[in-house]
């Protein structure tokens, strides 16, 4: 059995539709047990003595129809160690159960609002759950950040008594789905870390990078140079250290005709790394590239002069 002691969110986003749920523990690669969701169906978040198999199950019962108040009962019916579990659902209609077992080990305690529930055991003080729930309805934004927005507040709060160690983020739509993998939208694991949750807000703004470059690519293949610009700005602003933003970039530029555009892209990250240079030469063969061989040697010369 895992001490999965740990503040969590469970959470539907009403006006996206989207589900979700982040955690922060002082145990390792907290994401392998606590968090679970499924787009369409809801979000599961099982804690404290934990017993991983109330993820899938619930969600199983989620699927079938079954509100989370009748999911949870019939859950902590079949289990003996119910008194040690902390446990949260929201389902698809934005309705939250939750159960801190009188057994959790104390600060411990959840507190519920409209769509999510915020709960925490084995924290330094009660004041960790309540600022959770305080921060998460002020915070502004999507629901990526307004969850960061708790555990931050929990771990400001004064957080779990023992540390810090793994976090994660997972997220999907409202879409129920056969293929629910394919509306995933957020699935970010930090297993060992000093600093889970700077970790975890780092790799949630590479995330918003690589998709705003995705929303960038869309734009310029229906010609809006000024809007795809803006947003391959922000996402460079985002992940500044990554070079494969502007290759793709520069890649997509170059491949709708816009070669002049791409030519002092191409040198930036060439100068970064070298091995761009080789990659751009292997692209058309995939069919990721168009084949003109003038326009090939055009961006290999940028590379030289450089």
């Amino acid at each position: 059995m895992a001490f999965l002691h740990t503040y969590s969110i469970v959470a539907r986003d009403e006006e996206s539709g989207q589900f979700g749920v982040a955690v922060q523990s002082h145990w390792f690669a907290v994401g392998s047990l606590c968090p679970w969701v499924e787009a369409g169906v809801g979000a599961i978040a099982t804690q404290s003595m934990v017993e991983p198999a109330y993820g899938p199950r619930g969600l199983d019962a989620l699927r079938s129809g079954k509100p989370a108040d009748q999911v949870l009962q019939e859950l902590l019916a079949q289990d003996k160690g119910r008194e040690l579990r902390q446990v949260a659902i929201v389902d698809a209609s934005g309705q939250v159960a939750v159960h801190t077992g009188t057994r959790c080990i104390s600060a411990a305690g959840h507190q519920s609002g409209s769509g999510y529930s915020v709960q925490a055991n084995m924290m330094m003080n009660a004041r960790v759950w309540p600022e959770m729930a305080a921060a998460f309805e002020k915070a502004q934004g999507d629901l990526s950040l307004r969850m960061l927005a708790a555990l931050q507040a929990a771990q400001t709060a004064g957080g779990d008594i023992r540390g810090q160690q793994s976090a994660c983020m997972l997220i999907a739509d409202g879409v129920k789905s056969d293929k629910p993998w394919e509306h995933l939208l957020v699935d970010i694991r930090v297993d060992d870390s000093p600093k889970p949750l700077v970790e975890l807000e780092r790799l949630l703004n590479i995330q918003r990078a690589y998709e705003l470059m995705n929303q960038g690519d869309a734009l310029l293949a229906k010609d809006e140079m000024k809007a795809a610009q803006e947003k391959y700005g922000q996402a460079a602003a985002l992940a500044p250290k990554i070079d494969e933003i502007p290759f793709w970039q520069a890649v997509t530029l170059a491949d709708i005709g816009k070669v002049e555009e791409a030519l002092p892209i191409f040198a930036q990250v060439f100068n970064q790394n070298p091995n761009w240079a080789e990659l751009v030469q292997r692209l058309p063969a995939c069919g990721l590239l168009r084949d003109d061989p003038q326009m090939m040697r055009q961006i290999l010369s940028i590379q030289i002069k450089s």
